[in-house]
């Protein structure tokens, strides 16, 4: 199964450790620094067109991706357990 995470990005279900809300997990020091690390390193994807209200990090074949995302966490949650998440190649809703 896969999640859509915006503007044409999709992502293995099984690979998300996490989604998380940018604008309070960046007032953490450490969040601001794993996140500039993975920039610096080249393991962000910027997913949105707009101003980014998440980051999704993923694990997939010993890689951490990053994800910047214009859909707020709550929105990325109801996809996840309502439709959202998406089976089979031919991508239909579920």
């Amino acid at each position: 199964m896969y999640l859509h995470l915006g503007k044409d990005t999709i992502v293995a279900a099984n690979t998300v450790v996490g989604v998380f809300d940018l604008d309070n997990s960046t007032v953490s020091k450490h969040t601001r620094e794993f996140l500039a690390r993975a920039q610096k390193e080249g393991r962000v994807v910027d997913v949105t067109r707009e101003l980014p209200k998440s980051f999704i990090v993923c694990w997939d074949q010993g890689r951490e991706t990053v994800y910047l995302s214009q859909m707020a966490p709550a929105t990325l949650l109801k996809r996840s357990q309502n439709g959202g998440i998406l089976e089979k190649a031919g991508w239909e809703s579920l």
